[in-house]
């Protein structure tokens, strides 16, 4: 008798372990706000399932980090990774490694430069950024056109880090936003990299007004530029009501400031859902289930007239 209830307890930790699921997460940089809120609702969701256990690293914007933190992942046997990608351009390498070891990957909100030969275990989640930059860009014609300056109006874009793929595409949808007949009008007078920070952003916008650049719109790949931009201006003494601010991600600050009356123009990118569908997707890919090779969660444009929404 006691040979059998040994048994049965040994299959039973057998039962529980095969069941349990590992989860390697590397993240671009903690320090980063969109991140923050992304990383805590992936970590959330992961603990809110009964055997699923989620390790989350910081590659603290370094690639040769951030490859690193997937061989380890891969030497620990974790059952699936997820990657919110340093450098978009270094994605084939992970994939293949994670290919090689037959372990399922998920990129997370960068969208990964081999997005569309991903092998049948790999995905991404996130956002459309076609859908992006356009809504935020366009947005800024209307309010250009409204405040009467269709005969012409100078615009300066801030960019993010050049090696995501975000900050590129960003950057191309304002161009062909500014390349519509509608909106042909805009000029855009200086394109400078702030890498997505905020204290870039203000240096970079303290630079060209002290270099006399005159602009009527600003338009950042993303809100923490966006602010920086507009910390910028606030101490050069310009009047936030003479420009027209756009950005990107609607992040608890941002939708502050467009409260305050400094930013016109945001886009809200759901931090907390792809957080939570990037664990899903990958406990979907563990499971052998079929998955989308791009798994798309909407953006939504944010203004003045339905930030209370958000």
């Amino acid at each position: 008798m006691k040979k059998t209830l040994i048994a049965a307890g040994i299959a039973t930790m057998i039962s529980g372990s095969a069941m349990a699921e590992s989860i390697g997460a590397t993240i671009a940089s903690f320090d980063d706000n969109f991140l923050t809120v992304m990383r805590n609702a992936m970590t959330d969701h992961a603990e809110s399932i009964d055997g699923v256990d989620i390790q989350v690293e910081d590659a603290t914007n370094d690639v040769g980090k951030q490859l690193n933190q997937i061989q380890n992942f891969i030497a620990a046997g974790v059952d699936a990774i997820i990657v919110n990608p340093v450098d978009t351009d270094a994605t084939a390498a992970m994939s293949k490694a994670a290919a090689d070891a037959g372990i399922p990957m998920v990129y997370l909100n960068r969208e990964p430069v081999n997005v569309n030969e991903l092998p049948d275990n790999q995905s991404f989640v996130g956002s459309n950024e076609i859908e992006s930059g356009t809504l935020s860009a366009f947005e800024v014609c209307k309010e250009l056109r409204a405040a009467g300056k269709s005969g012409g109006a100078n615009v300066v874009v801030m960019m993010g880090q050049l090696s995501n793929q975000a900050a590129v595409q960003r950057t191309k949808d304002v161009k062909d936003v500014v390349g519509m007949d509608m909106c042909n009008f805009m000029n855009i007078v200086e394109e400078q990299t702030a890498n997505w920070s905020r204290v870039e952003s203000q240096d970079l916008m303290t630079n060209w007004i002290s270099g006399g650049v005159e602009f009527d719109a600003v338009l950042a790949n993303n809100d923490e530029m966006a602010i920086g931009a507009i910390q910028g201006m606030k101490a050069a003494g310009m009047d936030m009501a003479d420009v027209v601010v756009g950005g990107v991600d609607a992040t608890s600050d941002a939708l502050a400031a467009m409260k305050a009356g400094d930013l016109d123009v945001t886009v809200f990118q759901d931090a907390a859902g792809q957080g939570a569908g990037s664990v899903d997707t990958a406990l979907k890919l563990v499971a052998g289930e079929e998955v989308e090779q791009k798994v798309y969660i909407p953006f939504q444009l944010v203004t003045p007239a339905n930030v209370d929404q958000f």
